[in-house]
């Protein structure tokens, strides 16, 4: 039963050394990075390159819009109107998770200021 061998990139460093030793077309494996090991390997044994790696995917952070303390004490007066509804209706959470909202708009008007 044949043994199933990691991929090359799986391998480590000093694996990957003494897989090339044991080729004798490589030369220098000592002085050898990983990438440059797993290059050699590759064309010693005649495997073809992989495409290339998965690109990672960029994030764009969004500008962060300034208001001003007037525009954000307005926000207030409707996030307030919406609590009061919210518990009005008996809905607990929701006056929570805007009371949080009003907090931290409220601090941001301070630091604005």
């Amino acid at each position: 039963m044949e043994k199933k061998e990691k991929p090359l990139e799986k391998l480590t460093a000093k694996e990957l050394r003494e897989m090339a030793l044991g080729l004798e077309s490589i030369q220098g494996v000592h002085a050898m990075k990983k990438e440059e090991l797993i290059t050699a390997i590759r064309a010693a044994k005649g495997i073809p390159e992989q495409e290339g790696k998965k690109e990672r995917h960029v994030f764009v952070r969004k500008e962060r819009v300034v208001l001003t303390p007037a525009e954000l004490k307005k926000k207030v007066q409707e996030l307030r109107l919406k609590r009061e509804e919210a518990l009005q209706q008996h809905n607990r959470k929701l006056a929570g998770i805007l009371k949080k909202r009003i907090n931290r708009t409220k601090k941001l008007t301070r630091r604005v200021a």
